[in-house]
């Protein structure tokens, strides 16, 4: 990974003081499904875009519906820093609600992270598609096994 990869990650504007769980849990958990579908669309563009020439196989995510690229670093004092992106909408939305609960945290806090409970308490999983249900638990599988 070189500098700008690296850059790019430590500076990615979710998690760490930018948008968080409980603010995702504020703009997804009430509401009408449609309200909280556009929510959910505004979360994901506020992912920055993934470089293209960062784009690459070893990148991409299987297991979801639409391409998915992850890209990780562990820094030196033992902290994961993720992207992630998707050409499709609601699925960088789903990336956005992912990398609020898990990025910028220690390994031992995102294996800890009851994404279950989070996601239920999102009530994602009766409004989504089961492949798509299946991609958002692809994405914390991809995470946890990176970092574990």
């Amino acid at each position: 990974m070189d500098a700008a990869q690296i850059s790019f990650l430590t500076r990615h504007p979710l998690g760490d003081g930018g948008l968080d769980a409980a603010t995702v849990i504020a703009a997804l958990g009430q509401g009408a499904w449609e309200e909280r579908y556009r929510a959910l669309i505004q979360l994901g563009k506020q992912l920055p875009a993934v470089p293209p020439e960062w784009r690459g196989e070893e990148q991409e995510l299987p297991g979801c519906e639409s391409q998915v690229w992850l890209l990780s670093h562990q820094d030196e004092a033992g902290v994961w820093h993720f992207a992630a992106d998707s050409q499709a909408r609601i699925v960088r939305g789903l990336l956005a609600v992912v990398l609020a609960a898990l990025n910028h945290q220690r390994t031992e806090a995102i294996l800890a992270t009851d994404m279950a409970g989070y996601f239920e308490t999102l009530q994602l999983a009766k409004h989504l598609s089961p492949s798509r249900g299946n991609g958002l638990r692809a994405m914390v599988e991809a995470i946890r096994n990176q970092v574990a």
